[in-house]
C-alpha cells in the first residue's frame, strides 16, 4: 500500500525549506520524544528479540540504540495506555480494569483528576504534544486526547479496525468526529499508514513553529480483528507450515544468540491445549499457516511504517536530537483459544474476523509462560528499543536493568527538563511511581523498591530478582528467582514461606495504597449493604 499523504508532506517539507530555512529545522536543544505502542504484540515478535517476521526498521533502530531485555507493561490494553501516559500505575489513574464504569476508586474507566498525562506535563515546558492512534483511556467517558494536553490529534475512541470499512472505525481529528471518510481524509486508507501520516504531518508544524515535540503514536496493530492487505499476506503464506514448535525452537535459538535471554532459562514448555504439530491434518496446517500470515503481514506493514517514521524525521534534520520509545501494551494475545480464528471471505479484508489465539501468542511469547491478561512473563513483558542518537552513546547494546511503563513519564520529565507539579487545577497530583531510564541508557542501574501489578485478579510484584505471581484473586502465590528461571518453570515458595509472606504483605500494603483495593464486585456488595435513605 502507498503512503497516503506523500504529496501533502512533500509540499509542506518544501513550505518549510523555503519560509523557514532548514537549517532552523535542526530544532531546540530540547530533544523530540516519540513513543511507539503497538497492541497485542508478543515479547519476540520483532526480529531484534527473535523473530522470523522481517522487521528491518524497528532492526536498524535496535542497532543504532539499545534494547531492553526486562521491561513489562500492565498485561492488558487500557490499563498499559493509562499506566504509559501518566507515570503511575493503572488503578491510581481510574484505570484499573477497561473502559467500564465498576463504581469503585481504581476502576472508573477513565483517567481520574488526580493524574496527569505526559502531554500535560511537556506542554509547559514548551512542548508541541501529538497524539496519533488508540485512545482506550475514558473517551466515552470524556476523556480525550484534546482535553488532556495534546495540542494536534487523530484518534479512535478504542480499537479493532483498519480499514473505513471496518465496523467501529470513526476517527476525531483535533476534537472533531470525521467519521471514515470526507474531504480530510482519503476514500481509502489503512489506520497503521494513517496515523503515520498524521504523525508526519504534524511533525511539520512542530517544526515550522521552530518547537520541541512529543509524538504518542498507538498502532492498533496487531490486535485483532487482524486486517492487512491481501498481497502482503500472500507474501507469508506457506512460510508457517513448520509449525509453532519448530518455530519456538527457532526462535529461541535465535534469543540466545541474541543474548535476549540466558541459557540458564528453559524454553516453557508447550501447554497442553496448544497441540503438537506434528499431530495436525494438513487441512488444519493450511488453516494456522493462513492465520500467521496475516498476522505476521500486520507486524510487517507496522514496520514499514516505523521506517517512513524515522526517515521523515531524518529528512527533517530532527532525527538525531529524538528520543524514539518502542514498545508493546502486553503480551502475545491467547483470547480466542488454542485453534484462533479465520473468518471473512477472504480473511485480513475489513469486514473480517481473525484471532492470532493461544498456539500461535504460545509463539509470540517465545521464551515465557502464559498471554496477555497475566502477571506470568508472558503477559507483561515487552521489547523496548530505545534510539537516541545524540544521547545513547552505545549502538546495539542491551539492557538488562528491570523496567516499566510507569518509568516513561520519569523518562520524558527528566529529557525535557520538565516540572511535574504537585498541583493542578487546584487539585492534588499524585506523585510519580516510576524512575527515569536514563542512567540505563549509560548502562548504570535503576534504583526502585519494587514493581508491581494486578489485572483481573491476577497478581505479583517483583522486588530485585524475586518476583511472586498469582493467577486469580484466590490463586496461590508462586514464587520465582528470575535471574535463574525467568520461564518461572521452578515454583519456589514452598521452600521459602517466610519470603511469600513478607512478598504479599508488600503486595497488599501497596494494593491498599494504588487503589486495586477495593475491588469492584467488593464495592457494589459494600454499596448494597447500605441502609436505603428514608
Amino acid at each position: 500500500m502507498k503512503p497516503l499523504y506523500a504529496n501533502l508532506v512533500s509540499a509542506t517539507l518544501l513550505t518549510i525549506l523555503l519560509s523557514a530555512g532548514f537549517a532552523d529545522a535542526a530544532g531546540p536543544a530540547k530533544p523530540n520524544v516519540v513513543v511507539i505502542l503497538v497492541d497485542d504484540m508478543g515479547f519476540c515478535d520483532i526480529g531484534c528479540y527473535g523473530s522470523e517476521i522481517p522487521t528491518p526498521n524497528l532492526d536498524k533502530l535496535a542497532a543504532g540504540g539499545v534494547r531492553f531485555t526486562q521491561f513489562y507493561n500492565t498485561g492488558r490494553c487500557c490499563p498499559t495506555r493509562a499506566s504509559l501516559l501518566t507515570g503511575l500505575y493503572p488503578h491510581q489513574v481510574g484505570v484499573g480494569h477497561m473502559v467500564e464504569d465498576k463504581n469503585a476508586p481504581g476502576y472508573r474507566g477513565r483517567l481520574n483528576d488526580q493524574c496527569l498525562t505526559i502531554s500535560e506535563v511537556l506542554r509547559p515546558a514548551g512542548y508541541f504534544t501529538i497524539m496519533c492512534g488508540k485512545w482506550h483511556v475514558g473517551q466515552n467517558h470524556g476523556v480525550t486526547p484534546w482535553g488532556r494536553g495534546f495540542d494536534r490529534s487523530i484518534n479512535a475512541a478504542a480499537g479493532g479496525f483498519y480499514f473505513p470499512d471496518s465496523p467501529r472505525a470513526d476517527l476525531f481529528l483535533n476534537g472533531t468526529n470525521v467519521g471514515r471518510r470526507g474531504d480530510q481524509l482519503p476514500d481509502q486508507w489503512y489506520s497503521t499508514d494513517l496515523w503515520t501520516d498524521f504523525s508526519i504531518k504534524f511533525i511539520d508544524e512542530a517544526v515550522t513553529a521552530k518547537k520541541p515535540f512529543f509524538l504518542y503514536l498507538a498502532h492498533n496493530a496487531p490486535h485483532f480483528p487482524l486486517q492487512v492487505p491481501q498481497d502482503e499476506i500472500a507474501k507469508f503464506r506457506g512460510k508457517y507450515l513448520s509449525g509453532w514448535d519448530q518455530l519456538r525452537a527457532q526462535r529461541h535459538a535465535k534469543q540466545l544468540e541474541l543474548g535476549i535471554v540466558d541459557k540458564a532459562w528453559p524454553l516453557a514448555p508447550r501447554p497442553d491445549e496448544v497441540k503438537a504439530w506434528e499431530n495436525l491434518t494438513a487441512e488444519e496446517r493450511d488453516r494456522f499457516d493462513h492465520i500467521m500470515a496475516i498476522y505476521a503481514a500486520t507486524v510487517a506493514h507496522m514496520d514499514t511504517a516505523v521506517g517512513r517514521l524515522t526517515t521523515a524525521l531524518k529528512e527533517r534534520g530532527v532525527l538525531d536530537n529524538t528520543l524514539i520509545l518502542f514498545l508493546s501494551d502486553n503480551g502475545g494475545n491467547a483470547e480466542s483459544g488454542p485453534n484462533g480464528r479465520l473468518n471473512g471471505n477472504p480473511p485480513g479484508s475489513a469486514q473480517s474476523d481473525v484471532f492470532e489465539g493461544q498456539s500461535w501468542a504460545t509463539l509470540s511469547n517465545t521464551p515465557f509462560r502464559r498471554y496477555k491478561h497475566f502477571n506470568h512473563e508472558g503477559g507483561i513483558a515487552t521489547p523496548l528499543i530505545a534510539h537516541w542518537p545524540a544521547r545513547i552513546k552505545a549502538r546495539g547494546e542491551l539492557r538488562p536493568q528491570p523496567g516499566h511503563l510507569v518509568d516513561i513519564m520519569a523518562t520524558c520529565v527528566d529529557v525535557a527538563t520538565a516540572t511535574y507539579p504537585k498541583e493542578s487545577n487546584g487539585k492534588s497530583i499524585l506523585p510519580m511511581e516510576g524512575t527515569s531510564l536514563v542512567p540505563a541508557f549509560d548502562n548504570k542501574p535503576l534504583t526502585r523498591d519494587a514493581l508491581y501489578w494486578e489485572h483481573e485478579g491476577n497478581a505479583a510484584v517483583r522486588v530485585g530478582d524475586h518476583k511472586l505471581v498469582r493467577m486469580g484473586r484466590n490463586g496461590t502465590w508462586e514464587l520465582y528467582d528470575l535471574k535463574r528461571d525467568r520461564t518461572e518453570l521452578h515454583n519456589l515458595a514452598g521452600e521459602n514461606p517466610e519470603q511469600v509472606q513478607q512478598l504479599a504483605a508488600k503486595w497488599d500494603a501497596w494494593a491498599e495504597r494504588a487503589q486495586v483495593k477495593p475491588y469492584p464486585n467488593a464495592a457494589k456488595a459494600a454499596k448494597a449493604k447500605q441502609p436505603k435513605a428514608k
